[in-house]
């Protein structure tokens, strides 16, 4: 419990700290991952630590509907709906996006859970924040006029109360790490709604921990996202009266968007391969597939150096494996060890 704010406890932390001696040999560092993929409910994932915090604050206002927003294969939609459905409340998914065409991955894992999954088509003449803005009061008008009490969390639940899962997260590590001897590695998140990275930042830098953070950006990451990683950091340290300062030169952070946010990229797909057959632990192809792909780059340009310690952190998705946008081209990679006999 971070500041003094409550949250539910429903996870099953701390979670594992592992290290992958496979994949160590074939990169030449010594890699760890941190399995926030095996989060209890919903299929896992990172989100259900800001969930806690989020999960207490809606049960405080007598909430009786968790609402938030997304794309369509959103992972904190499926976790959200997870948290509604422990706690005996209802769910409401916004997502600005066309729908797939098929009820696959989280947003059919969402369903199971009982969420109710309203879309709306990007507006390219409008900015997508707004969208979803718009989108999340309408519906929260609409189920508030049939007498329910609505509870919103941005995406990915990356405000000043989510991150406060993994200013837990930071600690829970720190302590983790210094029992392994590997105080001084550097933790390697994935960066998309920022609260993840905003948290560990936060965390490490607050209690002083010798671990160093940087971030693979799947999202592009240009002058607008460094504003508003700025912009956030502002809005934690006065929420909590934090007296630590940071300017953008202390934000380490690398793009291995390929381009866009969820685009399939050949590189994530090899990733992936490479963790499955040589530690049996399955990434995603949007978010930590990415960061192992980038995680291996910087070993190849040396910007990680060779031997040095890192601490991966498995923050889920896996879902998106079974999405139209990327099971086809896991299938074709795969296809080639098929054989039917006679």
């Amino acid at each position: 419990m971070a500041f003094g704010r409550e949250k539910v406890h429903f996870l099953n932390t701390p979670t594992p700290l592992e290290y992958l001696p496979s994949l160590s040999k074939e990169l030449g560092i010594e890699l760890y991952i941190k399995r926030d993929d095996l989060t209890n409910l919903g299929f896992g994932g990172n989100k259900l630590r800001k969930l806690e915090y989020v999960a207490a604050a809606a049960l405080k206002q007598g909430a009786t509907r968790l609402l938030t927003v997304g794309a369509a294969q959103s992972n904190h939609g499926r976790l959200t709906a997870a948290v509604a459905a422990k706690l005996g409340l209802k769910c409401t998914l916004a997502y600005v996006d066309t729908y797939p065409g098929e009820l696959s991955s989280s947003l059919l894992l969402a369903r199971m859970m009982g969420a109710d999954v309203f879309f709306r088509k990007v507006d390219p003449e409008r900015p997508v924040i707004e969208q979803y803005e718009a989108f999340a009061a309408e519906l929260t008008a609409m189920h508030e006029a049939a007498g329910e009490k609505v509870y919103y969390t941005p995406m990915g639940a990356s405000d000043e109360l989510g991150m406060l899962g993994y200013y837990d997260c930071a600690v829970e590590l720190s302590e983790q790490a210094a029992y392994m001897g590997i105080e001084d590695a550097r933790v390697v998140c994935t960066l998309s709604s920022l609260g993840t990275y905003m948290g560990l930042f936060c965390g490490l830098k607050n209690e002083h921990s010798p671990l160093r953070l940087t971030g693979i950006s799947i999202v592009p990451f240009g002058e607008a996202k460094l504003q508003r990683l700025m912009e956030y950091f502002q809005q934690v340290k006065d929420a909590y009266g934090l007296t630590m300062n940071a300017s953008p030169e202390d934000f380490d952070i690398a793009d291995y968007s390929f381009g866009a946010y969820n685009v399939p990229a050949k590189e994530a797909r090899e990733a992936m391969y490479l963790m499955a057959q040589k530690e049996a632990i399955i990434v995603d192809p949007c978010y930590t597939g990415k960061t192992l792909a980038g995680i291996i780059d910087m070993v190849k340009t040396k910007k990680i150096a060779p031997g040095e310690q890192v601490i991966m952190i498995h923050t889920g998705g896996l879902p998106g494996i079974y999405s139209d946008k990327h099971r086809p081209l896991l299938e074709q990679d795969l296809l080639d060890g098929i054989y039917i006999m006679d």
